[in-house]
């Protein structure tokens, strides 16, 4: 249902097995990211991944699981940030 919504709303919809492995091209898409920087989160070890040869592979549960980790640390920023501007009465009061 959440496939057809999405794309009855225009959104782009993209289906992958959960056990494939991404290239770091396809990773940094998903994550839409630079493969620059995402190859930084893998050397910093923010996101496991495999060697096979000299070539990088990343298993697609493993991007989603740090997607949705960056994700709700957004949100608590983000609601973090609503609840301090409401504080401080800069004009985000709750109606």
């Amino acid at each position: 249902m959440h496939v057809s919504e999405s794309m009855a709303a225009g959104m782009s919809v993209m289906l992958i097995s959960e056990n494939a492995e991404l290239t770091t091209v396809r990773a940094a898409e998903v994550l839409n990211v630079s493969r620059p920087f995402l190859i930084k989160l893998l050397d910093q070890k923010a996101i496991p991944h495999r060697m096979v040869g000299k070539h990088r592979r990343i298993r697609v549960e493993d991007v989603i699981a740090y997607k949705d980790a960056i994700d709700r640390e957004r949100e608590q920023i983000l609601d973090q940030l609503t609840r301090e501007a409401q504080d401080y009465d800069m004009g985000y009061g709750t109606r």
